[in-house]
Formats: C-alpha cells, structure tokens, sequence
C-alpha cells in the first residue's frame, strides 16, 4: 500500500497558509509531551522533534490525531519516513541536513519543508533548497545547549527582510511577541517554553 506524502496530520499548508507562530518539542526540557502539547494553541505549528525515542511512532500518531482536532501544522524533525507514517503535514530539516530535503521534495511534493538557520547564508541555501520557511535561530538568550550568541529581533528581521523565504524567530521568543516580529518582517516566531505567556 503507498503511503501518501500528507495525510491527516494537520491541516495542509502552503507557503501562504503556514501559522504566524510554531512550538518545538524538546523531550529533555519538557519530557511530558502530551502536557506540554495541550498548551500549544489552537491554529499554531508544531515541530515533533522526537531524537531517537523509542516512543516516537506512538507520540507521533498521537501528535497527529491531536493536529486535526486543533488545526496544527504538524512537522516532523529530521524523520520524513515518520512524516509518513503518521501522516503529518511536513518534514523540518536541521541546517546540516538540508541536502536530504531535496530527495523528499521529488518524492513528496505536497510535504512542508521548513529548515533550520543560524545566518544570513544559511538562510539563502534554505531559500535556494525551495524551503517553504526557515527557522532564524538563536534571536534571543535561550536554554538550548549551544545555541550561540542571539541575534537580536531587530537583526533577525532584517536578515528576514532579505531573505526571500518566510522566516521565524526562534530562540527566547514567546506567543506575545508574534506582533512585534511581524512588524520587523518576520513570519512569526518559534518555541518551546514561550506557547504560552
């Protein structure tokens, strides 16, 4: 039986339709996923990054029935076989692998792709890559080990500005500042601890 490259995982989204702000999974910081999950708002994104969990086929599916019920764009990280699986909307690949993204673009054209980036040039190989957004990061001071030096919400709006592709703000951000980051000519914002103000 094949296996369809969007499912019911979500709600389908093209570059045009993709949520103002996305929630990041993060299993150490937040290892209750489903009461981390019930707080992200209705309508948002959220990006499943599972690391290797044995629990992951599960967690996902779960993720998946939870994205129809509430209008989320489900990504999954870095596993498009599990995108499928679960039937989510989309894959988010980690900047060192985006060259991975391309094979999956071929063979799933209606998948979201979205991408990490930590720079200007980065962000230009997203946008090369055909990436339907990019994830900035880190914008401000965060809690994920080794995320560098932030950026600042300014500075990130502008490398935005010059990306040609949507581009979020990740890193210290919180739901309260998606208005902020869109006047600045940002997407939204990401997060994992600030679903909620």
């Amino acid at each position: 039986m094949t296996r369809r490259c969007y499912g019911r995982g979500g709600r389908a989204a093209s570059a045009r339709e993709l949520p103002s702000a996305f929630a990041f999974s993060d299993p150490r910081r937040f290892p209750d996923l489903t009461a981390w999950a019930r707080r992200v708002p209705e309508d948002w994104g959220l990006v499943y990054r599972h690391f290797g969990n044995s629990q992951r086929f599960n967690e996902a599916g779960w993720l998946s029935r939870q994205a129809v019920r509430r209008g989320w764009t489900l990504l999954i990280a870095a596993d498009a076989d599990l995108a499928l699986e679960c039937g989510a909307a989309g894959v988010h690949w980690p900047e060192a692998r985006l060259t991975h993204a391309a094979a999956w673009q071929r063979r799933c054209p209606g998948f979201v792709m979205t991408a990490s980036a930590h720079s200007a040039s980065a962000l230009r190989r997203a946008g090369q890559a055909g990436m339907d957004a990019a994830f900035l990061s880190p914008v401000r001071p965060t809690l994920s080990p080794g995320a560098g030096s932030p950026l600042g919400l300014h500075r990130a709006g502008l490398m935005a500005r010059r990306a040609g592709l949507p581009v979020y703000a990740l890193g210290g951000m919180r739901a309260r500042d998606i208005a902020h980051a869109n006047r600045l000519g940002l997407a939204g914002i990401a997060t994992v601890s600030g679903v909620k103000d």
